[in-house]
Parts: C-alpha cells; structure tokens; sequence
C-alpha cells in the first residue's frame, strides 16, 4: 500500500512541470475605452483574437479596457515604457514631444485616403524613420479616415468657419483650421463631447464614423464635410518584454501585426465610416454640407501652404516629405 501511495505522489509530482509549462505567458494590454468602441473593434481585437487562438498555452493578451489603468491618452506610451502595461494603443498627437515627426502623417491633401496613409506610416517605421519608436515594437500602425467638422452652430462655407471654436486632433489640424480663420483648441477624443456641452468649444473634427461613438452626434446637428488630414495611432508593445518572450510566441504576434493588422482595420473603418455617413445624411434632423467648388479649391490651396510651411521648417522634414512623396508614387505605380 505504502509502495502504492509512493508511486502515485512520485507520478503527481511529473505532471507539476508539465503543467506550470503549458500556462501561458500573459501580456497586459492598455486602453483607454470600451471594449465596444470602433477603435478597440477594427484595430485592436482583431489581433487579440488571433494570438490569443493560436498562442493558447503560449501566450494570452488581456486587455484592461475603460482606463482602467489610465484613461489619459497621453500616458499610454510610458505606461508602455516602463513596463506597467506591456500593450497599449497611443495617439501620437497626444505625445509631440516624443512622436516628433508624426505630423509628415497629418499633413492635409497629401494622402489618398486611410489605405494610402496607412501604407505610408507602416513603411515609415518600418524604414526607422520617425522619431520616438526605437523603445517599441509596433504591432500595428493605423490611420483613420479623413476628418469633417461637426458643429453645433451651422456652417454652410468655409466663410463660416470664421472665429468658429473646433477642437482639433493635432497641431497640423490646429495650423489649416486657424488659416481658414477658426480658433482651434487640441482636445484628446473622450473629453470633446463634453466640451462642447459646456461651451468652451462649438464644434469638433471627427470621422464620420467616431461622431456617434463618443456622444459628439447628441450635441451637433451641423455637418460640414471637408476633408481634413486623418488621425494616426499605433499599438506599441514593450520592446524588452517582446524580445524576452519565446521565439514561438515573437512569431505568432509577428504573424498578426503590420501589414495584416493595419488592412484589417482600414477595411473596417472604412465600412463604418461609410455607414455613418449615410445615417447623418438621412437624418432629417442634421445638415450635411459639402464644400463648393470654390471652398475646396481654397481649402486645397491652404493645404498645400501648410504641407509646404511644415517642410520648410527644417531640412529633416524637407527630406521626410521628399521620402513619402517617392513612396507614394511607389504605392500609386502598384508596388
């Protein structure tokens, strides 16, 4: 019976490795919102559905939604930095003083549309060549559709955009809307609807697809459609905790980051924003306003001086622009 007993702890004790071995690696994921926000559902869970399937019991993503850990954009990087998450999506615009060279993706008429500017960013960091992503690895690079101006006042022109108060995503928003005679004011995406709501600003740049997301459709009713520059966001990770982890999970996370990852979510987006569209269209209750012929050609001649302005300012971002300008052409030849 004792022989018995003995046989039986000694065979427990095998399996005690076998299953410490087979726990997966658990990385910690931080986002800023819901897990049913169109920036989780087109750019994020699509790659942590993946990894999570085919790295069971070799990696797992947890995401810790809503700010859990912060709800502030701007300290996403460094939560990355320091290892207290070891994901998160950042909004570089959020962090000029570390994403230095990220307003070569902001600038207005330079881009196709969000494929065109996601290809761009993509091959830009994979070229090392913009400032401030050296301690991550970049899972995914995305842009985002164009942005509009949706208004609690009405705009019917350009000349309406005159001392008009619109929050703005970046300072190269900031830099066309104040040509164009508004006063801008650079507001991170979950405080503008509620800024609107106390009257510090009256309207705000969005997406079509983001305006009913964070609550801004309950405040503005006034839609003027003239295409700004899109918004950039990356998922970085940790770039120690990555190379630290087993080549067998490296690879799986490989597989289902770049250009995989940032298809996936320009498809989405550009569905939704679609989607979103059509409803303030059909909306009886909104107008929807597209710029004249002449609003757009005075807006696309303000574009140009701010792209131009912007490369003026030093010979690196002379070369940069120069850069993209050759790749574009590259990606409009089809290569």
């Amino acid at each position: 019976m004792l022989n018995a007993c003995l046989r039986m702890a000694l065979f427990a004790g095998l399996l005690l490795p076998s299953a410490a071995i087979a726990e997966p690696i658990k990385l910690k994921l931080s986002f800023f919102t819901s897990d049913r926000s169109i920036i989780y559902q087109s750019s994020i869970k699509p790659f942590v559905d993946a990894v999570n399937a085919e790295g069971k019991d070799i990696v797992e993503i947890e995401v810790y939604f809503s700010g859990a850990i912060t709800k502030v954009q701007a300290a996403q990087p460094q939560l990355v930095m320091d290892g207290t998450a070891d994901l998160a999506i950042v909004i570089p615009a959020q962090s000029p003083e570390l994403f230095g060279d990220n307003a070569i993706l902001e600038l207005p008429g330079l881009y196709r549309g969000p494929q065109e500017a996601t290809d761009i960013y993509r091959r830009l960091i994979a070229a090392k060549a913009l400032q401030g992503y050296d301690d991550f690895v970049v899972i995914g690079a995305f842009m985002s559709p164009g942005e509009n101006i949706h208004s609690r006042k009405p705009i019917a022109s350009n000349a309406d955009l005159k001392n008009l108060v619109i929050r703005t995503n970046n300072r190269t928003e900031s830099t066309t809307l104040e040509k164009l005679g508004a006063i801008p004011v650079q507001i991170a995406i979950n405080q503008t609807t509620g800024a609107v709501i106390h009257g510090n600003i009256d309207a705000a740049t969005f997406p079509p697809s983001l305006v009913f997301e964070f609550g801004l459709a309950r405040v503005t009713s006034n839609h003027y459609m003239l295409q700004l520059g899109g918004v950039p966001a990356a998922l970085v990770m940790n770039r120690s905790k990555f190379e630290n982890l087993p080549t067998q999970a490296q690879d799986i996370i490989r597989k289902y980051s770049g250009k995989w990852l940032g298809d996936q979510s320009v498809a989405s987006y550009l569905v939704l924003d679609g989607d979103a569209a059509t409803k303030l269209e059909n909306d009886p209750l909104r107008k929807v306003t597209q710029p004249s012929p002449k609003d757009q050609a005075e807006a696309e001649s303000i574009f140009e001086s701010v792209d131009a302005s912007w490369a003026a300012q030093s010979q690196h971002n002379r070369a940069l622009l120069a850069l993209v300008k050759a790749d574009l052409v590259k990606i409009r030849a089809g290569n």
